[in-house]
């Protein structure tokens, strides 16, 4: 069906939401039975994009256009016709529903301090109905709360930040590196990634070996999925757009509950050290980024050395050194030098900490059999 789409740039082609029917024997046209009275939203036929699928996948998410009919052309009598009209058309207005970025002079951007120019897909997300967000839209339906509630609006740009603005800047041929510099935007959008995300997650009820087994099932199928050079126009669209819904779900069970968490041991770090310069998390929690992002957002000076946690499986203590960045390896403080490298009485002898277990050769992690051993050695590790 890809094929035969190719080079009819003034033919049509409609389906619903992962619907395909066999292409009509009279016509050029791919022909869906639809609800009455179901709103229209066009986009460009031939070769398509992620940022076009994704746009797609999003306005049919909200109430204005939920389930929309796609049509799939570049007739511009065709377009004016439709409803709303994505990537196509040479217009951006979106008071009538269009969301093109091609057009010369256009330069939207999301704003809130992102400089990447948008792609349909940014359209879609930073605009809506009357002007609102149909991104903001789609989060509060997942969280069920009001628009207006603070957490729809940080989950509104933290997902901009780790999703969206990938997708904006490569349909945009906007470079994520300039030379040396750090990158311009976040790119959690390739398979890697994608594939890193079938891991079980910190809030999963279940995290066996048997549940393990079935998620690296699961990314060897993705794998395979991705390298195929034999999908449909519905499996290329479902590998497109449903990672953002997958983004929003991520962020509403799992980030921000983690955030709330790591906030919470913040606010106690002084409880456990004057300086404040260690904290114990009450619940294990990927914690690295809210860490680097509420020290700053929280002004908490001196920043944070050591963080204290309960390995989940065996029980004991972990120490972590704190990274000078969330992209570098190198720690803030390091366990002492003496320490790196030793295990179990040898390392207790030598720290005079009774229950060590270990401590990593680069210093950057080490471990106890109990609370108190992993604060003495957080404890003497500042002194040091």
């Amino acid at each position: 069906m890809l094929s035969g789409a190719r080079g009819f740039t003034h033919k049509l082609f409609f389906f619903p939401r992962y619907l395909t029917l066999p292409l009509m024997s009279h016509s050029r046209v791919s022909a869906f039975s639809t609800a009455p009275n179901l709103k229209r939203v066009g986009t460009h036929n031939g070769s398509f994009h992620c940022d076009e699928a994704l746009g797609c996948f999003m306005i049919r998410l909200t109430d204005k256009f939920r389930d929309a009919q796609i049509v799939r052309t570049r007739d511009q009598q065709v377009l004016e016709s439709l409803d709303a009209v994505l990537d196509v058309g040479g217009m951006y207005d979106p008071s009538r529903d269009r969301y093109d970025h091609h057009q010369k002079g256009f330069g939207e951007v999301f704003g809130h301090g992102f400089t990447t120019k948008l792609s349909s897909a940014g359209l879609v997300y930073k605009t809506g109905l009357t002007l609102k967000h149909f991104g903001m839209e789609i989060i509060a339906k997942e969280l069920r709360l009001d628009q207006g509630h603070p957490d729809v609006h940080r989950l509104f740009l933290v997902v901009y930040k780790s999703f969206m603005e990938a997708v904006d800047a490569i349909d945009n041929g906007i470079n994520q590196y300039d030379t040396d510099q750090p990158p311009r935007y976040v790119n959690n959008t390739h398979l890697s990634s994608r594939v890193g995300k079938l891991n079980l997650d910190w809030v999963d009820p279940d995290p066996s070996s048997e549940k393990e087994n079935e998620a690296f099932e699961r990314a060897m199928d993705l794998t395979g999925i991705w390298g195929s050079k034999h999908l449909s126009i519905k499996d290329l669209l479902n590998l497109a757009s449903k990672p953002i819904l997958q983004n929003v779900r991520f962020h509403v069970k799992s980030w921000l509950p983690a955030r709330s968490i790591v906030v919470e041991c913040l606010e106690a770090r002084k409880d456990i050290y004057p300086s404040g310069e260690i904290m114990v998390l009450n619940r294990f929690c990927p914690w690295k980024l809210h860490l680097f992002e509420l020290e700053e957002e929280m002004k908490i000076d001196p920043p944070i050395k050591y963080v204290l946690y309960q390995d989940e499986r065996s029980k004991h203590w972990r120490v972590q050194a704190v990274a000078v960045s969330p992209d570098k390896f190198e720690s803030r403080k390091p366990l002492p030098s003496q320490w790196r490298g030793l295990r179990d009485d040898e390392l207790s002898t030598v720290a005079g900490i009774p229950g060590c277990v270990f401590v990593h050769m680069s210093g950057f992690i080490g471990g106890n059999q109990s609370y108190e051993g992993a604060l003495a050695m957080a404890k003497d590790a500042l002194k040091l």
